[in-house]
């Protein structure tokens, strides 16, 4: 894996997309993520995102990442996304977070919001907390890794600022206009 300001990113790869199409496995080619196969040697210790969590990924989770904490994304189809996350053993410490709201840039989920892929999930993590450089680094090697950042640019910079929670909440609505049911 490559060095900058290094956040360790790891993706758990499931093999169920289109390879042609896989943000993590071009990832892990460019030596920018580590990618399991095998659920044994996932990370014990860090953040999982995951679509399903309570909790949002916010600017505080910075200071478990500054003590070298991992992000993972799990790389699945989403049509599978709720018996993939199953699979993923629960006596390991990773914490799930789910990424705030944000638009897709990727071909195949283009302008809508929260298809992201493995890669546009990493960078939103990273941004949000703190990572700006390394989010750029991993979006590189992608056509579409600017694009989602300027569609992006207002919601994660206002994210990656937020206070707490609450405010992200109240940013999501206000950005995406995002009511929840009561």
């Amino acid at each position: 894996m490559k060095k900058l300001n290094e956040v360790p990113l790891h993706v758990i790869h499931l093999n169920q997309d289109d390879p042609k199409k896989c943000t993590a496995k071009k990832l892990s080619s460019h030596g920018l993520v580590k990618l399991h196969e095998n659920m044994k040697f996932i990370p014990r210790r860090g953040f999982l995102l995951d679509p399903s969590a309570r909790i949002t990924i916010s600017p505080n989770d910075r200071k478990i990442i500054d003590l070298g904490a991992s992000i993972v994304v799990l790389d699945c189809s989403w049509k599978k996304i709720l018996e993939s996350l199953e699979k993923i053993p629960s006596s390991n410490k990773l914490e799930r977070r789910v990424l705030p709201l944000l638009l897709a840039a990727n071909p195949v989920s283009w302008g809508k919001i929260g298809r992201l892929s493995s890669v546009e999930a990493l960078a939103a993590a990273l941004i949000i907390t703190g990572n700006w450089e390394n989010a750029e680094a991993i979006l590189k090697p992608f056509k579409f890794g600017n694009q989602f950042i300027e569609l992006n640019f207002e919601p994660l910079k206002a994210y990656s600022e937020a206070c707490d929670l609450d405010e992200i909440n109240k940013l999501e609505k206000e950005f995406f206009d995002y009511t929840t049911e009561s």
